[in-house]
């Protein structure tokens, strides 16, 4: 087996482990906001599911910017690939970011004061 062979091989790994990542994560969150309904909880459940739901989201989007940087500097390292991951990693992480501001009810810098725990 070659290492661009190879490399496809882990690149597709971080690919299948971010969007398990997505599936697992909010099945979880979806779960768990049931069984607090079930219990009359329908503030709570909704809040619950969107932060779960949210960290999910998070976690799974850093995993796939890991594949795609694996595939841009050991499978495809031409500019347009890395000009492609640039705007893919751009886009990520403005997601990211909205998803963590939504999240923390803060910006990251003005979190330090209003820490509540999700």
């Amino acid at each position: 087996m070659s290492f661009e062979e190879w490399m496809e091989v882990v690149v597709h790994a971080f690919e299948v482990v971010g969007v398990g990542i997505l599936a697992v994560g909010s099945f979880v969150a979806l779960v768990g906001a049931a069984r607090a309904m079930s219990g009359g909880n329908r503030h709570t459940a909704y809040e619950q599911a969107r932060h779960s739901v949210g960290r999910a989201i998070l976690l799974g989007l850093e995993v796939l910017i890991i594949a795609d940087i694996v595939e841009t500097v050991t499978i495809d390292p031409t500019l347009d690939s890395a000009l492609a991951l640039g705007l893919i990693v751009v886009v990520r992480t403005f997601l990211s970011f909205s998803l963590e501001v939504e999240l923390a009810g803060a910006l990251p810098w003005r979190k330090a004061g209003t820490t509540k725990a999700l």
